[in-house]
């Protein structure tokens, strides 16, 4: 029968371990069973692995790097516009192209021609080199496949333009030519006549509808892969030339997965060697460098289970998801390090001599706190997939999947090797060549003999193992310096110090995914946008404005509302009322001269072929039946918007301005579906930390068995978080759909740092709350270390990577780990102290049973590795 529990481990408002005792029971029993039969836990993990990891063949099917798919909202309201756009004004780019009037970026290449020294693009020097590069690209084939206007290809460039035409050339209107498109770092006159200008932009668009879409494809990627070489041999010295195309983005994005694949490599070789030598002996019986591997290999099998798994089911491989093995790989090794610490604890247990009943109690103590871990962890990523970013879903199922097969194979597979490890010590066999090796009792004096070809079997050791050297350390001098109540005053001016800063760089944070931040460092794209941010800011995007529903154009006080809510857009700061366009004021400008009558339906849609005969773009304009109007649109031009922050106000002043006008109104450009992250980013993150932190809480509730606890981790958890979004505005982070990812993991994995620290302290038997401190640092500072670097080294290579996407990863990844650990480690050590007797009774004072308690679980990772 069942032993009943004493009357300290039952259920109460102050000690809820309803769940951790039935737990602990399972474990025991899974110990057992894993003890008995170690080789069907070893083979079937392989087996499954291999079975899954078949899954990879799926790979270059699943992936899916579209940019725009993968890093904007899902059901933004752009992408709705751009189909009303699509619908009601489709384009022709065979007979009457309008880059402006594109419901998408277009396909194009384009040439950032820049003058050397302090010259300008239109002297004759740099005149001729561009004319040079513009024969290039025509002799490419460019006018066979070119977007035609009018009957001859749509070139919005300066090229076309003769000496006499540029010398009377005017900006930013020259001849109905929108010349601030095209120039850049513009000198003028008091005439608006154009003195000089450092930059040129050629643009060459390309048919992308029907079947020449293919065709211009290609001839991009033949662009691409030549344009370098030809670019040197055109021996162009007045201009520099930067180049880029519609296809650019894309590819070099793409790319990113495949710069990054060196540095699992690097990763492996450091964290094996990290592991191998935590686990390092100086017995040639007793060395644990094989549990050091196979704990690796046990989260390589995670990954390869994981990823095969889910490409089986079609999830989609975005390129973010590359950085996850990295994560795993830092995880998978301390839950390893938790297990192999409780087994060498397990022997100095009275009673625990034999395989299965230390295997067992290993399992009670370090399955817990393994499974209190993965689950916080689990669960962070499982609410980071309620997102409107495809791309932070895919991540966060990728890496969640991979952490439950992490924490199956820890208990199966590495349990398992755990044994198998300890019949090769029990028959006294060498750790490599698992050979029979001499008994100490033979021991030579050279102490390299003694150390390689002698030993003696786990568990004999008559004399108990010394405390491991960090102990000592955590226990005599870490834990009473910061018990010291000056250095506690000091630790709360440096938290007041982390917390105001942090703040400060949470009002501070910049919102939104750059999307030169998409390529490499060392991309060809990044001098293209550098040239365009530094000579092409002042004029940003040309936007749509569209009446979206039939109105009565023909009705004055239609038109007059019209009128005015045009005129309310024009007057957003943002908006330069001068370069606006509308056909509804050349044709009302047209009535009002008295050249035509728009007073009835008929006469306003008989006349509008005259219109139409003026200003023949105007066509494109209008969406028109035999008797209404179905749609119609206008463009306003935009200025200095420069920033993220220009770009957020600029949107979200546009869409409230169209809100409230009397007409159903709409502004569109292409450029919105990404300014659409601005709207959600900040949202969306908030609402995963809620949820995940609230999560956490219940979790904690019912596996810590201390309510007291659970409030000291959801303060950790709620600091880290604002101290990581506060400090990585700081780091030159910004918050869009890559660091959101990474503020979901901090929430697990300040859970991990903080919840057995505080813990060890609420159940220790010590008198005053210093030495509860004390005892707690002293039992687990090392651990929580040891997680730390087990996590950074996991990581710490992607610093090294050129792409933003993984270095971005690497500093959230780090600024988590330092400031969880320092929770951990000063912080709430330090706290505990001022509030420790909060609810305790005299009789908390007692020693509790060994058997309660998460930090039993944690207190064998304390012991020597060495």
């Amino acid at each position: 029968m069942a032993e009943r529990p004493r009357p300290a481990e039952r259920c109460s408002c102050r000690n809820t371990n309803c769940l951790e005792r039935p737990l602990r029971r399972l474990f025991r029993g899974l110990g057992g069973a894993v003890a008995a039969w170690p080789w069907p836990f070893v083979l079937l993990p392989l087996l499954l692995s291999g079975g899954l990891g078949a899954g990879f063949l799926f790979l270059p099917q699943r992936q899916a790097n579209d940019i725009e798919e993968q890093f904007t909202p899902t059901w933004g309201p752009a992408k709705a516009d751009r189909d009303f756009v699509r619908r009601f004004f489709p384009t022709n780019d065979s007979e009457r192209f309008s880059a402006a009037r594109l419901p998408t970026e277009g396909t194009y290449a384009a040439f950032i021609a820049v003058a050397a020294g302090n010259g300008s693009v239109l002297a004759p020097a740099a005149r001729r080199d561009v004319l040079r590069l513009d024969s290039a690209m025509r002799a490419r084939g460019y006018e066979q496949l070119c977007a035609v206007s009018g009957g001859t290809c749509a070139i919005p460039n300066l090229t076309q333009y003769d000496e006499a035409a540029l010398e009377n050339l005017t900006f930013p209107f020259s001849g109905g030519f929108f010349v601030g498109a095209v120039l850049g770092d513009v000198q003028t006159d008091p005439c608006g006549r154009v003195l000089s200008a450092r930059a040129l932009r050629l643009l060459y668009y390309l048919r992308e509808d029907g079947p020449a879409a293919a065709e211009s494809r290609r001839w991009l990627e033949s662009f691409l892969r030549d344009v370098p070489s030809e670019l040197a041999a055109l021996g162009i010295t007045a201009v520099q030339v930067t180049y880029f195309t519609s296809l650019s983005r894309q590819q070099e994005f793409e790319g990113n997965t495949k710069r990054v694949i060196p540095l699992f490599s690097i990763t492996y070789f450091l964290t094996i060697t990290f592991s191998v030598v935590s686990c390092l002996r100086l017995s040639c019986i007793r060395n644990n460098v094989w549990l050091a591997c196979c704990g690796v290999v046990s989260a390589g099998l995670a990954v390869l289970s994981s990823f095969g798994l889910l490409l089986f089911c079609g999830v989609p491989f975005v390129v973010t998801v590359a950085s996850a093995p990295f994560l795993i790989l830092g995880v998978g090794v301390d839950d390893m390090f938790i297990m192999i610490a409780c087994w060498e604890q397990s022997s100095r247990k009275e009673g625990k001599s034999s395989v299965k009943s230390r295997l067992a109690e290993t399992y009670a103590e370090a399955a817990l706190s393994v499974t209190i871990t993965t689950l916080t962890d689990v669960l962070a990523f499982f609410i980071g997939t309620w997102t409107a970013f495809p791309s932070v879903r895919s991540f966060c199922l990728y890496t969640g999947t991979a952490f439950v097969f992490c924490y199956i194979y820890t208990m199966t597979f590495f349990g398992a090797i755990i044994v198998l490890n300890h019949k090769r010590e029990q028959g006294n066999r060498h750790w490599l060549t698992c050979l029979p090796v001499g008994d100490t009792d033979r021991a030579e004096t050279s102490c390299s003999y003694n150390a390689c070809c002698i030993g003696k079997r786990s568990g004999e050791s008559p004399q108990p193992e010394s405390e491991h050297p960090m102990s000592i350390f955590f226990k005599k001098y870490y834990g009473p310096f910061f018990t010291n109540k000056w250095i506690k005053l000091l630790v709360v001016l440096l938290y007041g110090a982390y917390l105001g800063g942090s703040i400060y760089g949470c009002t501070q944070i910049r919102e939104g995914i750059d999307l030169r931040n998409l390529a490499s460092d060392d991309s060809y794209v990044i001098p293209y946008y550098d040239d365009t941010d530094k000579y092409f800011s002042a004029y940003g995007p040309r936007v749509m404005v569209v009446i979206k529903e039939s109105v009565d154009y023909w009705n004055e006080t239609v038109r007059l509302g019209i009128e005015n809510c045009m005129q309310n857009l024009e007057g957003i700061s943002y908006v330069d009322k001068n370069l606006s366009e509308s056909w509804l004021r050349v044709y009302t400008g047209l009535a009002n001269s008295g050249l035509i009558n728009i007073d009835s339906q008929t006469l306003f849609i008989n006349n509008l072929p005259i219109l139409f005969k003026m200003v023949p773009s105007f066509e494109w304009d209008i969406n028109k039946t035999q008797d209404k109007i179905e749609a119609s649109r206008f463009f306003i031009q935009t200025v200095n918007v420069t920033s993220a922050i220009d770009e957020k106000n600029l949107l979200s002043q546009l869409r409230e301005t169209a809100k409230q006008c009397s007409v159903p109104l709409m502004v569109y450009h292409p450029a919105f579906i990404y300014y659409d992250q601005y709207l959600v980013i900040v949202r969306n993150t908030i609402q995963n930390i809620i949820v995940a932190t609230g999560a956490m809480l219940v979790v904690s509730l019912l596996l810590v068995p201390n309510p007291l606890c659970c409030l000291w981790v959801t303060f950790a958890v709620a600091s880290v978080i604002v101290g990581v979004a506060g400090f990585m505005t700081f780091w030159n982070v910004n918050l869009d759909s890559i660091s959101m990812i990474n503020l979901v993991i901090c929430i697990g994995f300040s859970v991990d740092f903080s919840a057995h620290i505080s813990y060890a302290f609420v159940t220790s038997g010590e008198s005053s709350a210093n030495k509860r401190a004390i005892e707690a640092l002293s039992l687990l500072g090392y651990p929580v270390l040891q997680g730390a670097v087990s996590t950074i080294l996991g990581v710490v290579v992607l610093a090294a990577a050129k792409t933003y996407i993984f270095r971005t990863f690497f500093k959230i990844m780090f600024l988590v780990i330092l400031f969880g650990a320092l929770h951990g480690l000063i912080f709430i050590p330090v706290f505990l102290t001022f509030f420790g007797n909060f609810g305790r009774s005299p009789q908390d004072t007692k020693p509790k049973p060994p058997e309660l308690g998460l930090t039993n679980v944690k207190v064998c990772a304390r012991q020597s590795y060495f």
